[in-house]
């Protein structure tokens, strides 16, 4: 078994955290985790980009090729259509928060942005900021979308819920809370 997700956003919106999220919980259910990350110019809203395999034998390479990504998880939409040419035109599913990071002046028009996405044979748009902030975070979309996709990823979802309970422990109980409830919520949209 070999699972390739490619996790694209933009500075300050979780993407790196989820990717740790998915690969610890991949590596406690047994299985193998390589990660590679850009980080661009992230801290002024500039690409994220990691991408993550997940395997049940050694993995050799970090990097994904392009056409073999089984998962884009795009926390904004715009991104989502950049890493297009990495999602396996067999079998590839986009998942993506319909929420727009407007950091570029000439941010093309939403609508035709969500139509390109909508006329993907495979896609999810998840409202995940209006999800997060129903569970008690707005930070939390970023989970809300880690939800949206669970049901693709080769893990248990108590394993991923395990991860993010560790990941965001030393923040809190309430913290926790809204992660896990963000997560579920977020499943319940599948």
């Amino acid at each position: 078994m070999n699972y390739n997700i490619i996790l694209a956003g933009v500075g300050g919106q979780g993407g790196l955290s989820v990717s740790v999220v998915i690969a610890s919980a991949a590596m406690a259910s047994g299985l193998q985790a390589k990660q590679s990350e850009v980080h661009g110019m992230s801290q002024r809203g500039g690409e994220v980009l990691a991408h993550l395999r997940i395997a049940d034998a050694e993995i050799q390479s970090p990097t994904i090729p392009r056409g073999d990504a089984d998962l884009i998880l795009a926390f904004e939409p715009l991104e989502a259509l950049r890493y297009l040419p990495w999602l396996s035109a067999d079998h590839g599913v986009v998942v993506t928060a319909s929420s727009p990071i407007l950091n570029i002046p000439n941010y093309p028009n939403l609508e035709l942005v969500l139509n390109e996405i909508r006329a993907l044979p495979r896609h999810r748009i998840i409202d995940a900021d209006a999800i997060a902030k129903a569970a008690g975070s707005a930070r939390a979309a970023n989970i809300v979308l880690v939800g949206a996709a669970s049901d693709l990823l080769p893990i248990a979802p108590e394993a991923i819920e395990q991860e993010i309970s560790q990941l965001f422990a030393r923040k809190g109980e309430a913290v926790v809370a809204a992660n896990i409830k963000a997560f579920r919520d977020g499943r319940n949209k599948i």
